[in-house]
């Protein structure tokens, strides 16, 4: 009591002291304050400690039972960590004394772990997790239980709608708390334990409601797949959750941040994979009202569902508008299809996909009106829906189908317009980014005019000077219409949408007239058509590249990001259409065109290099067979570039330019689509890195080339030769990657082997193709005319054309073969075909062979077919196809390895042919066989016709038999024309 009278007294004094102070300041009223406010802090701190003290407490202080429990964690964490690093130190003092000594380094790394766990025991939501982790467990029991007794799952007393309502519900809650999940644990700690907790108090009900579905499945295949997806669901979610406990809301912890969105990721692609499994599993059980019920589900989360504004709404626009194209492509084919009830799956389907994303769009609308027009139509898309998959149900008149579907199509259309309700601007900048492609592939279009020589104007009197005005001013429009574009981001709807309109009418205009220039220089100069258009080509990139950025950045902010990025292409813009007219002014001349073509390469480079770094996937895929097609061409343009710098002409650092621009674009184009297309991250990284490291030291390159031209030096020739080194170091590396891409399959696709191969297969299917025919052609008529309706002779003449082509191919690969063999000294490059027998030329000679087989083969063909050949001269040229392809495969044997994979392809390929023309053999001896069983001999009865029949006969032998002896002593003098030569030389070195 004393202390309070004391403070109430001091506080009195100091009021006093500051009423004086407060009337005249002076130094000494302000010291006597200062004094006065002593005494005042003195009888406070005596206040405060009589207060505090338990003697003069009413009732001592208790914690009670559950106070103690929830700082039980909290104590026992931090006497562990107070524990552990004790135990650190004291290891420590040991380690200074014997540092060498292995078990004191291992017990210092159990106490650091030790500290380290207990640490993260004091972030929040710990507990929480653990407590999941525990129970996802116990749901993974339970999961593995019901697969066991698959058989046995008992049916509840609801119905499978029940379930599957529940399911769909819990799904839209799921998947909000998986992203609430996976942003708390990067930078909201304190909110880990509470979405945890949500977390799982929604999925127990939806893992139990989805076993409880099962029990009505019939099939048993079928419950097991669902079983293996809510598996694999808990499998994620335990994953999701430990990847959350270990990231603990910590900012900088960005190595578990990216584990966190994978496992977010995986685990909403699972939820909504199994929400739309269930409606196929229904339909494949005649319950068609269960994908009612779920999009009336479906419509009523639109009303009841807490949407929050995230994203953007022109991405949840063009999410809407690509799922309503779908759903409209569906609706086109519900007359022809069969199966009633997967349509009726994929248009529930579809439209859960649509109200997920309209979700994105009603939060992100600029208006409230636009939101609830927006809920409004894609509800009454969803009754209409309803009424169709009701109508297919019941299989009503096609009068009262039709009908539905037209209220479906009208309710599409509705959607349509709503989404572009209010933003004609963003609409109008969409539209016209599609026109700006379509005039983009025009332009690649007549630059492959111009590469193959023909692209000529139709006017034979016109030149380039009389477009030239019009090139400049159109360019000169487009600066003023790119300048309003830009403007329009930040403006109204109806202005932007005026400025994209009239960017896309210049860039048309502007594009036509430089075609109508570039042909007006005539197909003789046709590099300098190339850059031209490629000049025009690169202003219509970066006015795609702006309408898209200005159609992000509409509405936003100074300071957003997108403004940022307008700026930046606002300028790459400008700078393109600097250098097209540049380019215009300059075309005809043919002393610095060179340059201005090696200048917009080089530009040009750089921008494709930032849009190859921009981190965005492609939609095309492509094979490591053409990521090897694209480092050849480099490596071609590579070899110009460094030709063009050696010699510093014009007209070759044009050609060069060009080739650069066309080769580096598909180089890059190429190494995202196949870097992106695999899941090995390595791997990816490998691929993006060595293509960027090929194009950055090509664009050093040009520019080295670029110096030479204004600045002749030595110094600088003898970097051309370095960077063309590194280039192939690059594509080298690239070409590995190619190859661990494709595993052990990859095939060069250049490769003659390869190539010889497809030939030879070719080659087989033809004669077996031909060989069919045969075996169907009837025996020749007595008086000998051309078969109509016969087509046998193209069958064989394509059948021989294919064995050439492989013989060609092969020739290919001999060549590389035969120069290894001379540099290795073990055949002379001396040898001629005319002293050398059928090997001296190894695997050429064997080609030539085959092709001389097949030329006979052909004539023998068209000679039966016409009437004036006969079936033994086929099978005699078949026989020899098969010969001459088995003495190739030989000399293939000779040529290459023989456990090589190219080697045992040529076998097989080989085989197949010679299995072929072994078929085409036998098809024409059984036509030979047929004729001769049915041929009809009159033999005369009376004795003199007798004899005269007999006499010829016999001379007919007799004429055979000379024949066939004259046939056998040709067919010696050719064999000892061919090998007496080898035989002597033989005989006489041994």
């Amino acid at each position: 009591v004393q202390s309070a009278k004391d403070v109430a007294n001091a506080t009195a004094e100091l009021v006093r002291a500051i009423k004086i102070l407060d009337s005249s300041y002076t130094p000494e009223n302000h010291r006597y304050c200062m004094e006065i406010s002593r005494p005042l802090l003195q009888s406070i701190d005596e206040l405060h400690t009589f207060a505090m003290s338990k003697d003069f407490a009413g009732a001592p202080l208790t914690i009670n039972a559950a106070g103690r429990q929830s700082q039980e964690p909290i104590l026992s964490a931090a006497r562990n960590v107070v524990d552990g690093a004790c135990r650190i130190v004291e290891c420590s003092k040991t380690l200074i004394v014997n540092s060498k000594e292995a078990s004191l380094w291992q017990q210092l790394a159990t106490h650091t772990k030790t500290v380290s766990e207990a640490i993260k025991q004091l972030t929040p939501g710990q507990q929480q997790c653990e407590r999941a982790v525990e129970e996802l467990r116990r749901l993974f029991q339970e999961i593995d239980k019901a697969m066991m007794n698959v058989d046995s799952i008992r049916k509840t007393d609801k119905s499978p709608q029940f379930h599957h309502e529940q399911i769909s519900s819990s799904s839209h809650f799921l998947v909000e708390l998986i992203n609430n999940i996976c942003q708390s644990s990067k930078r909201e700690p304190e909110r880990i334990g509470t979405y945890v907790s949500q977390f799982i108090t929604y999925l127990q009900p939806f893992i139990h409601h989805t076993i409880n579905y099962t029990s009505y499945v019939i099939h048993k295949h079928e419950k097991l797949l669902l079983l293996e997806q809510i598996k694999e669901l808990v499998e994620t979610s335990l994953q999701m959750i430990l990847s959350t406990k270990e990231a603990g809301g910590n900012p900088k912890n960005t190595q578990w941040h990216k584990i966190v969105d994978t496992n977010s990721d995986a685990l909403v692609k699972l939820i909504r994979k199994l929400v739309q499994t269930l409606p196929e599993q229904s339909s494949a059980n005649g319950l068609m009202n269960g994908l009612c019920e779920n999009i009336r589900q479906l419509i009523s989360t639109l009303e009841t569902t807490k949407i929050t504004n995230q994203g953007q709404y022109i991405d949840c626009q063009a999410r809407m508008i690509e799922v309503l194209r779908q759903l409209a492509r569906s609706m086109k084919t519900i007359n022809d299809s069969i199966d009633i009830r997967h349509l009726a799956n994929q248009l529930t389907r579809e439209y859960n996909e649509l109200v997920h994303a309209t979700y994105g769009a009603v939060g992100t609308a600029n208006t409230n009106e636009l939101s609830i027009r927006i809920k409004k139509v894609v509800q009454d898309l969803g009754f209409v829906l309803i009424e169709l998959i009701e109508k297919l149900a019941q299989n009503k008149s096609k009068y009262e189908f039709d009908s539905v579907c037209q209220k479906v199509v009208e309710k599409i259309s509705n959607v349509l317009i709503a989404l572009q309700c209010n933003l004609r601007g963003t609409q109008a900048c969409i539209n016209a980014a599609s026109t700006v492609r379509g005039i983009i592939t025009d332009l690649d279009t007549t630059i492959l005019f111009a590469t193959a020589g023909s692209l000529n104007s139709e006017h034979v009197d016109e030149t380039f000077a009389d477009h030239r005005e019009a090139i400049l001013k159109t360019a000169k429009i487009l600066v003023e219409d790119t300048k309003t574009l830009v403007a329009g981001a930040a403006s109204t709807q109806e202005q932007l949408a005026s400025a994209a309109q009239a960017a896309v009418r210049t860039i048309t205009k502007l594009s036509e007239v430089v075609k109508t220039g570039a042909a007006s220089l005539g197909a003789n100069d046709g590099e300098a058509q190339i850059m031209l258009v490629n000049s025009v080509k690169d202003v219509a990139v970066a006015l795609n590249n702006l309408i898209n950025v200005t159609k992000s950045a509409s509405g936003k902010n100074i300071d957003d990001p997108e403004m940022q990025k307008l700026k930046e292409c606002a300028k790459i813009m400008v700078t393109n259409v600097t250098s097209l007219l540049r380019t215009v002014k300059t075309v005809e001349d043919k002393t610095q065109r060179g340059t201005n073509a090696l200048e917009s390469t080089i530009q040009s480079i750089a921008q494709e290099l930032q849009t190859y770094s921009n981190g965005q996937r492609t939609g095309n895929y492509t094979t490591p067979e053409e990521l090897v097609r694209a480092t050849k061409q480099f490596t071609i343009a590579t070899s110009k570039a460094v030709s063009a710098g050696q010699s510093c002409q014009q007209e070759d650092i044009i050609v060069a330019a060009n080739l650069g621009r066309k080769s580096i674009s598909d180089l890059l184009a190429v190494c995202k689509s196949i870097a992106y297309a695999t899941d090995d991250r390595n791997l990816q990284q490998r691929t993006m890195d060595n293509g960027r490291a090929c194009v950055q030291t090509y664009k050093e390159l040009l520019e080295a080339i670029h110096a030479l031209i204004q600045k002749p030096s030595n110094e600088i020739k003898q970097k051309l030769l370095q960077y063309s080194r590194l280039i192939a170091q690059s594509t080298h590396e690239l070409v590995q990657c190619a190859a661990q891409l494709k595993g052990t399959d990859f095939i060069d696709p250049d490769d003659p082997t390869y190539i010889a191969e497809n030939e030879l297969f070719n080659a087989a299917q033809s004669i077996e193709s031909a060989a069919m025919k045969l075996s169907h052609l009837k025996p020749r008529r007595k008086i000998k005319e051309i078969n109509e309706n016969l087509n046998f002779d193209e069958q064989i003449l394509d059948a021989a054309k294919s064995i050439m082509n492989a013989a060609s191919a092969l020739i290919t690969a001999a060549t590389s073969a035969q120069k290894d063999l001379v540099a290795q000294g073990k055949l002379s490059s001396k040898s001629s075909s005319d002293e050398d027998g059928q090997w001296s030329q190894g695997l050429i000679s064997a080609a030539r062979y085959v092709a001389s087989a097949c030329h006979v083969l052909c004539d023998a063909a068209n000679g039966l077919v016409q009437g004036c050949g006969t079936e033994e001269k086929l099978i005699s040229s078949a026989k020899q196809v098969s010969s001459n392809t088995a003495a190739l495969l030989v000399a293939c044997k000779v040529k290459a390895d023989f456990m090589s994979q190219s080697m045992a392809r040529l076998q097989a390929a080989g085989n197949a042919v010679k299995r072929a023309a072994d078929t085409l053999v036998r098809a024409a001896q059984q036509a030979v066989d047929m004729q001769q069983e049915e041929k009809h001999f009159e033999v005369s009865t009376r004795f003199v016709p007798g004899i005269a029949q007999e006499i010829k006969c016999k001379e007919a032998i007799l004429t055979k038999e000379r024949e066939l002896d004259e046939a056998r002593n040709r067919l010696k003098a050719i064999r000892l024309a061919k090998y007496g030569h080898s035989e002597q030389e033989s005989a006489d070195s041994s």
